[in-house]
């Protein structure tokens, strides 16, 4: 048992692992880091996928059945990736079961080309809930204006939602109100709610990459300081958002019909500047109720010799304030910055999504049988 690890999840904070592999299933590593590590859920996105299936490990037989079968590129594509989803719900199943459902997750996301279209991801969330089929499954919708209905509709037909790449406060209340509103469509249509879960994937690190490159464009010592502030400060601030938008009327009457809290998950919690601890997305971002995905290297990191001194985000409100009024004071617009942040993130998972279709493309291509 590792000391940080174990702190970090008695302090109220859901650690789940940011990657997902065959070779990772089959060699018993996710199901030993559930019993070692306190994972207690998995994330996937497309570069995950792209990077897991590019590297061929364990993946040639299914794409072989499948070169035979003559599927389409993208059939194949959600054969594997639901395949590998599910595998890892099962061994997650037991983790599930013991938290009544709010852990034990393993998320998949809809195709990110279908991010600005309101009706296709409805349709596709739809789809994969059915394809995977396990209760523990959580549907990744991106919090795009087209995303915001979407994830209305879908928690109102009772399907559990992660809800991804949200970079901005304001976004993140409309995502929250999504949420809301998909709960009173679901207990209006006589669903349980205490059946649908959701978390809402507030990403971290890249705003200090793209805060920290304009902080060191105006180049002053005023400047320098705020670098790796920023990031923290938004984080910190949405999860008093979170704590205002639950505690409140249109809540309390969810609450009575055993609705869950949408939690707030902390994404991206690599660190991307090696000037920076590299624990600090983790240790400097726990509060109970919270969910933190990591990639192993982070995760291996904080078990390693990271610092858990406990809640770490209640009470750093008005500091944290302060922080994003000084960069706003230096002429960087935040509005700017997570649009672009939020605009790149759809344009790399689409990258990534367009890689992983190329190269399964050739792997089917290279491994069709030859007609007789």
């Amino acid at each position: 048992m590792t000391d940080a690890l174990k702190r970090l999840s008695d302090e109220g904070v859901a650690i789940w692992l940011d990657d997902l592999s065959r070779k990772r299933i089959t060699s018993g590593n996710l199901a030993e880091l559930i019993d070692q590590q306190h994972v207690v859920g998995v994330t996937t996105n497309p570069s995950i996928f792209q990077k897991a299936i590019s590297s061929g490990d364990g993946y040639e037989q299914q794409l072989a059945d499948l070169a035979a079968r003559k599927v389409t590129v993208e059939e194949a594509i959600r054969m594997i990736t639901t395949a590998d989803v599910r595998d890892a719900a099962d061994i997650l199943r037991p983790v599930y079961d013991a938290t009544e459902g709010q852990d034990g997750r393993v998320s998949i996301e809809v195709d990110p080309r279908l991010a600005h279209s309101t009706a296709a991801t409805i349709a596709e969330a739809k789809q994969l809930a059915w394809l995977v089929d396990r209760p523990n499954t959580l549907i990744k919708i991106p919090a795009t204006e087209a995303g915001l209905p979407a994830i209305t509709e879908v928690i109102g037909k009772g399907i559990s939602v992660n809800v991804t790449l949200i970079f901005s406060l304001e976004r993140y209340r409309a995502v929250m109100d999504a949420y809301l509103a998909g709960l009173e469509k679901a207990k209006t249509a006589g669903l349980d709610l205490s059946k649908i879960h959701s978390v809402a994937s507030f990403f971290v690190s890249r705003v200090d990459s793209e805060i920290d490159k304009r902080l060191d464009a105006v180049g002053t010592d005023e400047a320098k300081a705020l670098k790796g502030k920023a990031a923290l400060a938004n984080a910190r601030l949405a999860y008093e958002a979170y704590e205002e938008v639950f505690s409140g009327e249109r809540w309390a009457a969810l609450d009575k019909a055993h609705a869950n809290k949408q939690r707030p998950l902390w994404a991206s919690t690599g660190v991307k500047d090696p000037a920076y601890k590299d624990t600090l997305y983790v240790v400097d971002l726990v509060a109970p109720g919270t969910v933190n995905t990591m990639p192993e290297a982070t995760l291996d990191a904080t078990a390693d010799h990271g610092v858990v001194s406990g809640d770490t985000i209640r009470g750093t409100y008005e500091q944290a304030r302060n922080e994003l009024e000084a960069v706003a004071k230096l002429g960087i617009s935040y509005d700017d910055v997570v649009q672009l942040l939020e605009d790149e993130g759809v344009e790399k998972f689409e990258a990534s999504w367009n890689d992983l279709l190329k190269s399964t493309e050739a792997e089917l291509a290279r491994l069709a049988p030859t007609e007789a």
